[in-house]
């Protein structure tokens, strides 16, 4: 179902399925040694997603649904994405940034496993259905976070910085910014809003991660929709093209340089080469190699 202004969604359905799908894919690198990340299986487990549940146990090949695509493409390509986002939050912990922001947060469970300095705050921004299940799900597990955890359950469409604010953040202070697997999810003009906020609510010293996709048409395109149908024999009713917002939008690169920020970004080819992976350029992740992870530090 196409995306609209006011939509909502669980950790089962529209755009909330996709935290759901990636932290499937986590649990695919923390399987192969790539990440540490013992949390993600057990909270894809308990969202109940039949396809997913099927696919770590090893019920659905994924190279039945693209024969150029499998486990270990899948494992390499989040241990790429999943180091690029944690190394924001450690480089800044070591430059001694205390305050941490995951927007979007999904089935994120950096609060409970990356080794926070002592005095860390960590906020995770999302939809109050995800937050509440997440939280209550880890509690469950007896999971505890390694830093002082604070929920901000507010959907980015609404006034999250003064909900952020309401909890405690300090925008005098420096922080850690992860926008991960979020902007082609935000129509134009709340992208640009996104990162208007950011740049106002962080002091110098702050870092913030995200990504760059310079043409999102791809996941529309015929290679997509292919991808899509075969996916649905398996019951996996997640259709990338309709939950995306298409059409023009700002460079990030571009608006971060242009407002204070030392960025770095680095293409999906070189990512996975810095990794030690070789990229393939044939099959599903062959759609990203024109992608950039991008990170910066502000002036």
């Amino acid at each position: 179902m196409a995306r609209t202004d006011d939509d909502t969604w669980d950790l089962a359905s529209s755009v909330g399925a996709t935290a759901t799908m990636v932290a499937a894919q986590r649990v695919l690198s923390n399987r192969e040694g790539l990440i540490d990340d013992p949390f993600a299986e057990p909270l894809v487990r308990a969202v109940g997603l039949d396809f997913f549940v099927r696919a770590l146990d090893g019920e659905i090949d994924l190279g039945d649904v693209d024969p150029r695509f499998n486990m270990q493409r899948a494992a390499q390509g989040m241990a790429v994405r999943t180091r690029w986002f944690d190394a924001l939050f450690t480089d800044a912990a070591a430059a001694g940034v205390r305050q941490a922001v995951i927007l979007a947060a999904g089935l994120d469970a950096r609060a409970y496993r990356l080794p926070w300095p002592d005095g860390t705050v960590v906020y995770e921004v999302d939809q109050p259905e995800v937050i509440d299940f997440k939280t209550k799900t880890l509690t469950e597990l007896g999971a505890k976070p390694r830093a002082d955890r604070r929920t901000v359950a507010i959907d980015l469409r609404n006034d999250w910085p003064k909900a952020l604010r309401d909890n405690g953040f300090d925008s005098t202070q420096p922080t850690a910014w992860i926008a991960e697997g979020l902007l082609i999810y935000l129509p134009s003009e709340a992208q640009d809003l996104l990162f208007d906020r950011i740049n106002e609510l962080s002091a110098p010293g702050s870092r913030v991660a995200t990504e760059h996709i310079p043409d999102v048409s791809m996941f529309g395109d015929e290679r997509s929709q292919q991808i899509a149908e075969r996916l649905k024999q398996y019951g996996h009713d997640i259709e990338m093209g309709e939950l995306i917002y298409h059409g023009e939008r700002s460079d990030v690169i571009d608006y971060l340089t242009g407002h204070g920020w030392d960025v770095t970004a680095q293409k999906t080819p070189d990512a996975y080469a810095v990794n030690g992976f070789e990229f393939p350029e044939d099959g599903a992740m062959g759609f990203f190699a024109d992608m950039s992870y991008v990170s910066a530090v502000k002036h």
